[in-house]
Parts: C-alpha cells; sequence; structure tokens
C-alpha cells in the first residue's frame, strides 16, 4: 500500500470515528424528549383553561357581588388561549418567561376564585362546585408533574447540547439551550400567617 492510500484510510477511519463522536443522533432523540414533555405540560394547560368556564359559572350562581374576581379569572384564560406556543417560545428565553407569567397569573386569580367559597357555605356545599374543585385540584397536581418532568428533561437536553464535541454538532445544526421553568417571583418569601379575624 501506498503512503496515500494509508492516508485516505487514516482520514476516512478518523472522520468516521469523529462523526460517529458528534452526537446527532442524541441530540435529536433529546431535543424530541423536550417537545414530547412540553406537549404533556400545555396538555394540562389546557384541561385546566377548559376547567376555568365552568368553576366560575358555579361560582356566579352563589357569589354575584365578586365581579372583580371573575373578570380577572376570565382575563387571564383569555391571556393564556391568546398565546400560540410554537417552538419559537420554547427556544426564546423572553417569550417563554412572559408564557410562564401568563399561566402564572391564571393560577393566582384561579387561587382568589377558590377562596371565595370561604365567604360563602351554600357554595362550599354545591356538589358540583365540589366535583369542579377536585378536578381543578388533580390538574393542578398533574400540571406540576408536567412541568417536573419538562424540566427534568430540559436539563439532561441543556447539558448535553452544551457538552463537547455535541456543543459542535448542536451549533451546526442549530440546536440552542432551551429556557426552563422558574419559581414565581416572591416565591423565595415565606407567606404570611395570621389569625387575627
Amino acid at each position: 500500500m501506498n503512503i496515500l492510500k494509508k492516508l485516505t484510510l487514516v482520514g476516512v477511519l478518523s472522520a468516521t470515528f469523529a462523526m460517529s463522536g458528534c452526537g446527532y443522533n442524541a441530540l435529536q432523540a433529546k431535543d424530541e424528549a423536550v417537545n414530547a414533555t412540553w406537549s404533556d405540560v400545555e396538555n394540562q394547560y389546557q384541561r385546566r383553561a377548559d376547567l376555568v368556564p365552568n368553576l366560575v359559572s358555579v361560582v356566579k350562581g352563589y357569589a354575584k357581588h365578586e365581579k372583580s374576581t371573575f373578570l380577572e379569572v376570565t382575563q387571564a384564560r383569555s391571556n393564556v388561549a391568546g398565546m400560540k406556543v410554537d417552538k419559537e417560545v420554547l427556544e426564546n428565553p423572553e417569550l417563554f418567561e412572559k408564557y410562564q407569567k401568563a399561566q402564572d397569573q391564571l393560577t393566582g386569580s384561579l387561587s382568589r376564585l377558590l377562596a371565595i367559597s370561604e365567604s360563602y357555605p351554600d357554595l362550599k356545599a354545591n356538589q358540583q362546585f365540589l366535583d369542579l374543585q377536585a378536578q381543578l385540584e388533580g390538574t393542578e397536581n398533574r400540571v406540576a408533574v408536567a412541568r417536573n418532568r419538562y424540566i427534568t428533561t430540559v436539563q439532561d437536553y441543556n447539558t448535553y447540547v452544551r457538552q463537547f464535541p455535541q456543543a459542535l454538532t448542536a451549533k451546526v445544526i442549530g440546536l440552542k439551550v432551551r429556557p426552563n421553568f422558574s419559581a414565581q417571583a416572591g416565591a423565595e418569601k415565606a407567606p404570611t400567617v395570621s389569625f387575627d379575624n
């Protein structure tokens, strides 16, 4: 074998070895895992949003003087429903944060809506309200589980995308670090408990 053939063979073997370690297939699998877990988060958010009109309707029948809370819940649901969530949102930290804030706003307004029931004993005893409240609580648990899965999957993906040599492959094929959920503003502060009534 002459020297040129040996160098060509070494070059081909080196390129094959280098390409097998570039992480392309693993990057694709991890990207799809992030997309799949995000779909689950969206699914749970949609389930929650679908419960809101029924819950508001039941509470309205008992708590006619709570218009501001009803408007707040309806507006928060409308904001969430009006947001288009696509791959751009999952790759853009600012858009992702805006989406998270809209979901947090809905969560807060739903909490205030449920707190109204404390002032209306008949509402607290209404079976339809109790069923909707239980469904909402179950959905909130599902949202938490789905978000936790997403956080874990994104952490795995982001770690892999930032490692060498996958970082080079990711850059070439346009895969970037994904934004992740963060705690709500003020979550680091303990809530104030008062028994002065």
